[in-house]
């Protein structure tokens, strides 16, 4: 009884061999396949893409190499990660003391008067408690004092409502035995109606 030979051959040691070749290359061909299909979807957002670069690799070996020429570097975990922490460093820089000059760009902190690199004034002096106080705030947030920023009604309205910081210092500065009274008409405008509070 004659065995089947693969390709004509008639020696059994060599036909084996060739048996046992040709299963490692289908096994070879069949795990590309798979291997394909599995690193496409780790790095490929889109469905269609995984299906088509799945598709290319049933040629043999050829669609697989030209897969690994053109897929992308990164898995997509690694690029979701890489986003979220840019994102959680933007917020850690955005939550420290310190920002840009508006002018120059230099890293400044939030309690400098100028900026050391281009010289020019970044924030006010509070006349009352010294503390840095951005120019356009209308009242110092650290001891409550008026400041002489604009208001944002008209000039004529703010200069007849408002004081100067010189008044409001010297109010301040006026012995606490005044009464009542007498400190509501002492004082103008916002102050007089804040003391009312």
């Amino acid at each position: 009884m004659e065995t089947l030979a693969i390709f004509g051959i008639k020696n059994n040691a060599l036909d084996t061999a060739a048996s046992v070749a040709l299963l490692v290359l289908g096994v070879l061909y069949l795990s590309l396949i798979f291997w394909t299909f599995a690193d496409a979807r780790r790095r490929i957002d889109d469905p269609l893409l995984v299906v088509c670069a799945t598709l290319a690799s049933f040629f043999p070996f050829v669609g697989t190499i030209v897969y690994l020429i053109v897929r992308p570097p990164e898995f997509l975990d690694d690029v979701r990660l890489r986003e979220l922490e840019m994102t959680a460093a933007e917020a850690r820089l955005a939550s420290l003391d310190y920002s840009l000059c508006p002018h120059c760009d230099y890293e400044v902190q939030s309690d400098y008067l100028r900026c050391p690199s281009c010289m020019r004034k970044l924030k006010e002096r509070c006349y009352s408690c010294s503390k840095p106080i951005d120019p356009a705030w209308r009242i110092c947030p650290f001891c409550e004092a008026e400041t002489s920023a604009p208001t944002p009604s008209s000039t004529r309205r703010r200069r007849r409502q408002t004081t100067d910081q010189s008044t409001v210092a010297a109010e301040a500065a006026k012995p606490a035995e005044l009464t009542e009274p007498e400190a509501e008409t002492a004082g103008t405008g916002e102050t007089s109606r804040r003391r009312r509070r």
